[in-house]
């Protein structure tokens, strides 16, 4: 669905359009796929992997430059897996967490730093691939799928006791609960991204020079913030369902 801003005035003097909703589809067969998407999330993957290659090609006991960056970032994701997951279970974890932190990370920043729009598409315009709703349930589905197999692979068949702990009519809102995760993980990051790319661009529309500037900074912060809250959300699931009943993480 195409959605069209307008800001007119007395509906006679149109002073700027913002589309959104248009996309670049690569057509398979039947198929078709969100071009942008791919686009940017192959450059956001790539820069990941060409910044984790430039950090560890030398490796120092002492680190400087981008060895230091990715060290601090590594300690930050293996104590905020530890914190939500419990020490004892949290290590096979840390590259699943620190790979959504990550990627969201980058990614949102990207949409704020990198200016998509200058490159022209035949259809549609590159944005950050976390402002598409797809992206998003993409990763909410992963967070779901690793938070099963990690209550599965601890408890085995014994995992579907949670769903009536501590009363067996707890059954249906537990069942309800494993949707709504997903649901609510997609559409917080979905939305706030959006948001934010929505409000630059009709100020950048509006007044082009020095306004938008302030709300750039603020949705670098909150594009920081998205990310850390997803992964920590991912996390607390995963540790939620590693959990023996009546235990707290303080136990593990």
């Amino acid at each position: 669905m195409e959605t069209l801003i307008s800001l007119n005035v007395f509906n006679a003097f149109p002073l700027a359009e913002l589309e959104v909703g248009k996309q670049f589809y690569w057509e398979l067969g039947s198929l078709k796929l969100h071009g942008q998407v791919f686009l940017t999330s192959w450059f956001v993957i790539g820069l990941l992997v060409v910044v984790s290659v430039l950090a560890t090609r030398n490796i120092q006991r002492i680190p400087s430059g981008i060895q230091n960056l990715m060290e601090y970032a590594l300690e930050f994701i293996r104590d905020l897996a530890k914190n939500q997951i419990g020490e004892k279970e949290y290590r096979p974890w840390v590259p699943f967490v620190g790979t959504l932190f990550l990627f969201i990370f980058v990614s949102n920043w990207s949409g704020a730093l990198i200016p998509w729009k200058l490159i022209k598409l035949p259809n549609g315009e590159l944005t950050a691939p976390t402002s598409d709703i797809n992206t998003t349930v993409a990763l909410a589905l992963l967070t779901s799928l690793a938070y099963f197999y990690a209550g599965f692979s601890k408890k085995g068949l014994g995992y579907f006791g949670n769903y009536v702990q501590p009363v067996p009519f707890m059954l249906p809102f537990k069942i309800i609960e494993d949707f709504t995760k997903p649901l609510s993980l997609s559409f917080r990051l979905f939305g706030n991204i959006l948001a934010d790319e929505l409000v630059v661009g009709v100020l950048v529309l509006l007044v082009p020079l020095f306004v938008p500037l302030p709300v750039m900074a603020l949705g670098l912060f909150t594009s920081a913030i998205q990310a850390l809250i997803f992964a920590t959300l991912a996390a607390a699931y995963i540790g939620e369902a590693m959990e023996d009943h009546g235990e707290g993480h303080e136990e593990h």
